[in-house]
Formats: C-alpha cells, structure tokens, sequence
C-alpha cells in the first residue's frame, strides 16, 4: 500500500511542468514568470528537502503508519488549495505545503520498507516503488494534458484528492505503525539552518537568471549566504549524539557516492524537465495532451527499466550496470542540444525512451545498494539522508535549469530587440513566452521568431549542462563504488609444505 505515496508525489510532479506553458499565459493561465514557476516547482522541494529528516524523526517518534496519513492528509487539502490558487505567490504557497506533507511521506515510506524486507528483498522492493514512480510519471501528464484541454489550469492538482483518499483508506488498514525502539530527538536548529541556507541558494540562482548576471550583490551574496548556513548546519548535526541529518554517514564511501550520484540523477532531471516543457508546447506548438504523449515513452522506459535493473545487478555489479545506464542517460539529454524546431518529433520519442530506461536502471539499484549497505537500526537515520539529497539535487536542478536557460535566452535575445518600444522589450526579455503574447497582441511575427530562436539557443546551452551533471554522477559512482580491496598478507615465515602420506 505504500505506493500510493509514492505514486502521489510522482504524480504532482509530472503534472506540474505539463502545466508550466498554461500558467505561463497571462490569459487562460496566472501570467506566470519563469521564475515564479521555478518557485512554484522550488518551494515544493525546498520544504520537501528542508522538513526531511523532521519527517524521518517523527516517523521514529510517532510510528511510520502515522506519518503516512498525516503526510497524505496535508497533501491533499494543499492540493486542493493550489486548484483554487489566484495568483502565483497563492500558487507557491500551497506547493510549499505540499512539499511539507511528502516530506511527512518518503522517509516513512523508505522505513517501512527497511523494516519490513530483509537486505536481500529489499532492491526488489525498491525496484517495485520505483515501477509505481513510471506509472506516476506516465499518468501525470496524460492527465494533465486530458484535463487542460477541457478544464480550468486548477483542474490538474485535483487529481491528487482521489489518490489520497485511495491512500488513506489503504494505509490505515494494511500498514504496520513500524517505530524506532530509540526516537530521535527533534532538531529545530537543523531544521532553520539547513532549509534557509537551500533557501538561500536557490534564491541566488534563481534571481542570477532573473537579472541576467551572477555579479549582482543579492545574487552572490545570497549564494554566499546559502552556503555559509548549509556549512554551519553540518557542523550542528556533527556536534550533537542523536541529529537528524546524520553526516556522519556520508563517512561511508558506498554510502556517500551512491546518494551524490542519486542527487546529481535528480539535479540533471528536474534541469532538462523545466524547458523540456516550453520546448514542446511552446517552440513546437502542440497541446499539453499531445505533448504528454510524446514524452510517454520516457515514462514507460522508467517502469521498464528499474526491473530490468535489479535482474542485471544479480549478475552484475550495481557499479558496472548503474555507471553504464548513466553515461547512456547522459548522452540523451545532450542530444537535445541537436534538436531545433524543425526536428522531426519522433526523435524526441525515441530519446525520451531511451533516457527514461537508463533512469530507471540508476535510481532503483542505487537506492538499494546505500539503504541495505546500512544496519537495520540506521534506517531511519539513512533513508532521511538519501531522501534529503535527492531532493536538494532537485531543487539546485530546477534553480540551476531555469538560471541557464533564462540567462542564456535574454543573452540571445538582445540583437533582436534594439528597435522595439521599451514595454515590449522589457516583456519579450523575461521569457519566449512572454515575448509571444507580446508579439501576437502587436502582429509581430519577426519578434516571435526571433523569441523561438532565442529559446532554442537557450535549450542547447541547458541539455550540454544537463548532460555534465549525469556524467558527473557517473565518474561519482565509479570512483565510489569500486571494490574494496583485500589487505596483502603480512610477510612472515611460511609453513612448511605439507606432506603426503600413503596409508600402510
């Protein structure tokens, strides 16, 4: 019954960038900036990342069943809150609390499974989460396409309230209310420190694409500041017997490559996801169903490939298979870079199913093999570990995404508006979708070709940077993983050879 959860929470996601292009158009959406959306997708995971391991706490405090519900319960009531949502600052605040009640969800979720398989079962069990996570990324956006093109934007966040009413019901009913016999205390200065210091950072990056510079005082001293705060946080966590966000794990070579490499997987998949979707419904111009049907294959090759994983890794190491489906994934979101708006779509398809399969032959394994590298005690404490840094990754994902497309859009963008009126300029530089709007209302063609340009230019730059950060996560896994070697005997005298004796 725990993949209701873990259904949910990739169901939200998926739906969430289907509707970016909508909530972008000032008309049948709410005229959202790309930063705004950047915030609508980062304030979802920053209170997820920042409230993590207080959520793996009170699962160990309160039992896991209990965080369950009331981790489903809080999703669902912001779920319906963002439908109703007025304007983007409403918008961000629900996603916020959406994000708070997940992270009530996965380190419950990743305990229970700890508790309940042995360490043999558990990367098949994993592997099962990670099947349902495919169906939730398949279904978001076909749901999400189906319900735009007849409903109201709002519509797409109602389809979490049946999921969790489902989840609810199950949960209850069939879920063990699983505890740590020694609770860990809560840490309210872990707490502060770590999520405004990812605050912090994310604001940084976001206001650098915003303002086009990374040279501006609030950017880099924001960054600067994000930094400081997440270095004291460490130090906290290091100085006290019982933290939350134990880092004394990461002493752990296995432990700590495997959850690096998951945080880089998630930063390079949030990253290519933020202009994927302007890519197709913006540059190409089909609905939000049509699009969710050509990135379909992707999904399917993430259910695909977590099974298909765990069966190779029996034979295989989880180094060789993990770093090979990896460097694949990589190769596939910089093909993007090769990608214009003329490329024949199929294309898109085809990588989609190929980087979906290579994905899902990463996350499941890797998961498996830095959960059950722990003893059964440390569950809580290392599932909250693994949860956090996924998603950081993905919230230095989507302010890392949208910060190099956006600055690398207005860069080229520039030549093309010297000789409009500054309120188009001013329009057309925050975003290609803007810049359409303006130029429909201004019978402009040349403006709108030119802001197609500049986003395709904008989507090169981002999939060669995507790229980097899976091969980065792969050069991770191999330097982390690789065998440990056996220490040289120590030089002495040898025995004497034994000798053979014949009975009488």
């Amino acid at each position: 019954m725990l993949v209701f959860a873990q259904l949910l929470i990739w169901l939200d996601g998926t739906i969430l960038s289907t509707a970016f292009e909508t909530l972008s158009d000032p008309a049948s959406g709410l005229g959202a900036t790309p930063g705004q959306l950047q915030w609508a997708t980062g304030a979802y995971t920053l209170a997820f990342a920042g409230l993590m391991f207080t959520g793996g706490a009170l699962g160990d405090r309160f039992g896991h069943r209990t965080t369950l519900l009331a981790g489903m319960a809080l999703f669902g009531a912001a779920s319906a809150f963002a439908a109703y949502a007025s304007t983007p600052g409403q918008l961000i605040v629900a996603r916020a609390v959406m994000g708070a009640g997940a992270a009530l969800l996965v380190p419950a979720t990743m305990a229970v499974v700890s508790w309940t398989f042995t360490p043999e079962q558990r990367p098949a069990a994993f592997g099962t989460l990670s099947s349902f996570a495919g169906v939730g990324i398949a279904a978001g956006p076909v749901l999400a396409g189906g319900l735009l093109a007849r409903f109201w934007w709002g519509s797409v966040f109602l389809v979490n309230v049946p999921v969790v009413l489902l989840g609810l019901g199950f949960i209850a009913r069939y879920v063990p209310n699983s505890r740590n016999p020694q609770a860990r205390r809560l840490d309210p200065a872990g707490l502060l420190l770590s999520t405004g210091g990812l605050g912090l950072l994310a604001y940084g990056l976001i206001r650098a694409g915003q303002d086009a510079s990374f040279a501006e005082p609030r950017v880099w001293g924001c960054t600067a500041a994000g930094i400081a705060l997440i270095a004291a946080f460490t130090v906290t966590e290091l100085r006290i017997s019982q933290p939350s966000f134990d880092p004394r794990l990461l002493a752990q070579r296995r432990f700590a490559a495997g959850n690096v490499t998951l945080m880089m997987v998630f930063l390079a998949m949030t990253a290519s996801s933020f202009y994927v979707a302007f890519y197709l419904q913006g540059a190409r111009q089909y609905s939000a169903l049509d699009a969710s049907f050509l990135g379909l294959p992707g999904a399917l090759g993430v259910i695909v490939g977590s099974p298909v994983a765990v069966r190779l890794t029996r034979r295989a190491s989880v180094r060789l298979v993990c770093t090979v489906a990896l460097a694949v994934a990589s190769v596939a979101m910089g093909s993007l870079a090769l990608f214009d708006a003329t490329t024949p779509i199929i294309w898109y398809s085809l990588v989609a199913l190929v980087q979906g399969t290579a994905i899902g032959m990463v996350i499941a394994p890797v998961t498996g093999a830095v959960l059950g590298s722990l003893p059964l005690e440390q569950a809580g404490a290392g599932s909250a570990v693994n949860s956090t840094l996924r998603q950081t990754g993905s919230v230095l994902g989507i302010a890392a995404g949208g910060t190099i497309t956006s600055i690398a859009y207005r860069h080229a963008i520039e030549a093309s508006l010297t000789d409009v009126p500054d309120p188009v300029r001013s329009q057309a530089r925050v975003s290609a979708e803007l810049a359409r709007h303006v130029a429909a209302a201004t019978h402009d063609s040349r403006l709108a070709r030119a802001a197609d340009a500049a986003f395709i230019h904008a989507m090169h730059v981002g999939a060669l940077w995507t790229a980097g950060f899976a091969l980065l996560g792969a050069a991770v896994l191999v330097f982390g993983f690789r065998p440990q070697r056996r220490p040289r005997p120590v030089d002495g005298p040898r025995p004497a050879p034994a000798t053979r004796t014949t009975a009488p």
